[in-house]
């Protein structure tokens, strides 16, 4: 049984930092794309960040020189660094796996993120 298992959300204040973590089970993790997605309230699903087996990684604009992603294959792991957060990177986040032969795609449950004084 495949889990991704985000955690680390909370609350925070603008110009904060937090990380969040995203634990994956029943994958062979170092065969997967993996990827922060975030969705607001009334807003679309959107990607943040994703990173390849290798480290490779890929950013949205609004996050970039502000968010790092990163990946321990050791751990089965992936992070996402939020620094500098600002109001509008409130929403929740989801972690997301696919895997680079199969395409099979998976989805954690998401962790809050709020960022306000």
């Amino acid at each position: 049984q495949v889990q991704l298992v985000e955690s680390g959300g909370g609350l925070v204040q603008p110009g904060g930092s937090l990380r969040v973590s995203c634990a994956a089970s029943g994958i062979t993790f170092r065969n997967f794309d993996m990827t922060w997605y975030r969705q607001a309230p009334g807003q679309q699903r959107e990607l943040v960040a994703s990173i390849t087996p290798s480290g490779r990684t890929n950013y949205a604009d609004s996050v970039k020189d502000r968010f790092i992603i990163s990946r321990d294959n050791a751990k089965n792991t992936v992070y996402l660094e939020m620094n500098s957060l600002k109001p509008e990177d409130t929403a929740v986040y989801f972690c997301n796996a696919v895997g680079r032969i199969t395409r099979n795609a998976y989805w954690g449950q998401g962790t809050q993120v709020t960022v306000s004084s």
